[in-house]
């Protein structure tokens, strides 16, 4: 017998304004199905605006990974290129070998700065960067004669 609580988000959808697009990811989240853990990796905070992602990618060469950012989505694919069948008899098979297709969900204003592959380890660093409209700013207070524009009398000029 399966006991899932499903979380119902419809009151915060009623009750908020601007959250759709993260309320819809944590619904998503809410009815994923099963969780492949291949290939294993790491999410880091690094700093207040930078993260890494390291994904342990063993026998998979920097030419079959795949990383792509679509609007908030990074999409990271990769695939082991096998031997011929025939060629090696495996006694004992404990590396898996099997592609993989890995997502992440990023907030607005993060994207990849780069990406490495260092002894099977894949790292992805990303930065958020927010644009200055979106950056706290200072409002400067004026009192009430500041708010009345000056008035410019003419010079009168003596005829």
């Amino acid at each position: 017998m399966d006991m899932r609580t499903a979380l119902d988000f419809t009151p915060l959808f009623r009750s908020t304004v601007g959250f759709d697009r993260m309320l819809g990811a944590l619904e998503a989240a809410t009815r994923a199905t099963g969780s492949d853990n291949w290939p294993p990796y790491d999410i880091v905070r690094t700093g207040q605006d930078e993260y890494r992602i390291d994904m342990a990618v063993a026998g998979v060469d920097q030419a079959d990974i795949t990383i792509t950012q679509e609007r908030n989505t990074l999409t990271v694919t990769g695939h082991r290129n096998e031997e011929p069948v025939g060629q090696v008899e495996y006694l004992h098979r404990g590396i898996a070998g099997r592609g993989f297709e890995r997502q992440f969900e990023l907030v607005d204003h993060v994207n990849v700065v780069n990406a490495s592959l260092v002894n099977g380890l894949l790292t992805i660093k990303l930065h958020r960067e927010l644009p200055e409209a979106m950056k706290p700013r200072r409002i400067e207070i004026r009192s009430k004669a500041d708010a009345v524009p000056a008035r410019i009398e003419a010079l009168e000029t003596a005829a």
